[in-house]
């Protein structure tokens, strides 16, 4: 697909739904209504970060809710009473995330199959952590996600850091063209010299540190945490990266693209509320949006395929 259209998408479709919201909702074209808007979106996005890391390399990763949700439990619990064993245990974690990566190329294992039972392993860790909703934000965290800065509200300026640093690793660093060359011709990266497990295992760590990020956020954002708090974060973390540009295959992704996909996704839920649409059927409306921007994606890809085959 062509690198304007992969980021110019995104940006239509979050100014398209940002503009119907406005119109059902003028009162959040505001300072407070916008941080309502996109209070929630901080977790999402670096959820989307993790899982685009993940894609980026040519797998996917099915336990990265369950993986935030797990965090979220570690943050409310053992980080704000024991500060030291709580670090140590998300250091782990992500120790454990790199390992994965690893252990997914030597053995050659279908990442699908490992990270989906590794859901299952964050799910019972975090029952076992806190088995039922409980738990409290340390205050640190609680703090630094209700700064108010003076023009923008947290989540929006979180946002663009979050693209900006993100674009700056994977984009323009040495070490992110590399992880992009291990998703874009494996092969080739492995005849220059590289060591692909190191490389793979970096992505996975570098998925496990922003699912830290996202847990840790949203429990200072809630204040409590509970085994289930994330679940839903896997399809959208997925979504968001595809929204946002990403493709499964060639190491083709768009870090400011995941998180404008993310931004997209949390407002979506808003825009159906202010329609009035039952919850029961707000993810089926949320799966339709996503149909309707990836078929205009398609189309967009094909007439531009079209162009340069005729060139």
């Amino acid at each position: 697909m062509n690198g304007k259209f992969r980021i110019l998408l995104p940006v239509i479709s979050l100014g398209v739904l940002l503009a119907a919201v406005f119109y059902l909702q003028p009162r959040a074209m505001s300072y407070f209504g916008l941080n309502l808007l996109f209070n929630l979106a901080v977790p999402i996005a670096l959820a989307t970060i993790a899982q685009m890391m993940i894609i980026m390399v040519n797998d996917i990763d099915l336990s990265v809710g369950t993986f935030v949700s797990f965090v979220a439990c570690v943050t409310a619990t053992f980080l704000n009473d024991s500060p030291l064993i709580g670090v140590l245990i998300l250091g782990a974690s992500i120790l454990t995330y790199a390992a994965l990566g690893a252990l997914i190329h030597l053995r050659q294992l279908p990442a699908i199959v490992v990270t989906l039972g590794m859901s299952f392993v964050w799910g019972g860790l975090a029952v076992l952590i806190l088995p039922s909703p409980g738990g409290a934000a340390p205050g640190w965290i609680r703090t630094l996600m209700t700064v108010k800065p003076p023009l923008v509200p947290m989540a929006i300026v979180a946002s663009v850091l979050i693209a900006a640093l993100t674009h700056l690793l994977i984009m323009r660093s040495a070490t992110g063209t590399l992880l992009r060359g291990v998703g874009g011709n494996t092969k080739a990266v492995a005849r220059s010299g590289w060591e692909i497990a190191k490389l793979k295992a970096g992505a996975y760590g570098l998925a496990g540190f922003f699912g830290v990020l996202s847990g840790v956020c949203l429990v200072g954002l809630t204040t409590s945490a509970d085994a289930n708090i994330a679940l839903r974060y896997t399809l959208l973390s997925i979504a968001g990266v595809i929204l946002g540009g990403g493709e499964f295959t060639g190491g083709r992704v768009s870090p400011v693209g995941a998180v404008l996909g993310a931004l997209t996704l949390a407002l979506a839920g808003s825009f159906l509320s202010f329609m009035r649409l039952s919850p029961d059927w707000q993810i089926g409306a949320q799966g339709a949006i996503l149909i309707l921007v990836l078929a205009v994606r398609l189309i967009f890809s094909r007439k531009a395929s079209g162009q340069g085959g005729a060139a």
